[in-house]
């Protein structure tokens, strides 16, 4: 018969030896975000000339909206809302909520559409007569197997959709005027409190 001190040290090892795993879980998810967010700041600096990620942008109501990223490129300012959603995604222009389906569950969320208009609208209103336009850029978790909607796309698209800048066309009258809107629209923002969407 084993004695309750016995039994008092393998219980305190079984313990330790569960704190120790998911300790060593917990650290191999947040090193996975650190990766995964390391990763996609390196593709977007290759698409813009500058880039601010995580602030908030005055509502003209006296709110704020969240803007996951907001890049400078030779073609305007960009609102970037990323989605780590994992299965595949069915979604429409004017459907309310979109479904996501995976081997094992079914779930919904709302459209991030009007979402992305109101942060895109948000941004044209400190920009004036700049180029400003939105994406919903969804990781490679998900997929869309009965199309895009609108203004949706995956990462691996991201280079497709905005090329590598090209640095060597900022020297003009043009761009000038660009690089002083993006100087006047960061002014107006924030960090904000929210937590980084990983790809």
């Amino acid at each position: 018969m084993i004695d309750l001190e016995t039994q008092i040290r393998w219980a305190a090892g079984a313990g330790g030896l569960l704190a120790l795993g998911f300790g060593a879980y917990f650290c191999a998810r947040l090193w996975d975000r650190y990766r995964n967010r390391k990763a996609l700041l390196l593709r977007l600096d290759r698409i813009s000339l500058e880039s601010v990620h995580q602030v908030l942008v005055p509502d003209g109501m006296g709110g704020h909206f969240h803007i996951d990223h907001l890049l400078l490129t030779n073609r305007g300012l960009v609102v970037l809302d990323t989605r780590r959603v994992v299965g595949t995604i069915f979604g429409g222009d004017q459907m309310s909520e979109w479904t996501v389906m995976s081997r094992k569950s079914r779930a919904t969320f709302d459209n991030p559409q009007p979402a992305l208009y109101d942060r895109v609208a948000a941004v044209k209103q400190l920009a004036g007569d700049a180029p400003v336009e939105g994406r919903l850029v969804f990781s490679s978790l998900g997929r869309f197997t009965k199309g895009m909607p609108k203004w949706v796309m995956m990462l691996d698209d991201l280079e497709v959709e905005y090329p590598v800048v090209n640095r060597s066309a900022t020297a003009s009258p043009q761009f000038d005027q660009l690089r002083q809107t993006w100087n006047r629209v960061k002014s107006h923002l924030r960090p904000s409190p929210h937590a980084f969407t990983s790809l």
